[in-house]
């Protein structure tokens, strides 16, 4: 028996902020040109926390360690749950990939301004002490 109820998908998204002068790691996509912190799906045999540095790593040649959890949040429109994690960045060169034509660092307010709002927000939501923040949005704009 199937059920007709539709499933979701589990995404992580990696706020990677240099120590040294706070800079946070983001990539303009290639498919869509917009500017948002790297992430991607989860796969069936990982932890959200390889996941995160698997999908870093991949878009951007930064390894990086998984530092905490900062925000849950649900793209209400296609269904899909992102697990954001506040990284430090290990090792490795900025290079793009298929999935990234920019990969650069830059100050935290210049990322924000850059990204769509549900995007910027996983970035500020990163620097809060309070958390992890649980949020709803349609893709682009946060609706609670």
């Amino acid at each position: 028996m199937t059920s007709e109820t539709p499933r979701h998908s589990v995404s992580v998204t990696g706020v990677v902020v240099r120590p040294e002068d706070g800079k946070v790691l983001v990539i303009k996509r290639a498919d869509d040109g917009r500017w948002v912190p790297p992430g991607g799906v989860l796969e069936l045999n990982e932890t959200p926390e390889q996941c995160v540095v698997r999908e870093v790593r991949e878009e951007t040649g930064i390894e990086v360690k998984p530092i905490r959890l900062t925000g849950v949040y649900k793209n209400m429109n296609l269904g899909v749950v992102s697990l954001c994690f506040l990284c430090e960045p290990v090792c490795g060169e900025l290079q793009t990939s298929n999935e990234s034509t920019i990969v650069t660092w830059l100050t935290s307010k210049e990322a924000i301004a850059r990204c769509p709002e549900a995007r910027g927000v996983r970035i500020s939501d990163a620097f809060s002490k309070d958390g992890p923040h649980v949020r709803a949005h349609d893709g682009k704009a946060i609706i609670n």
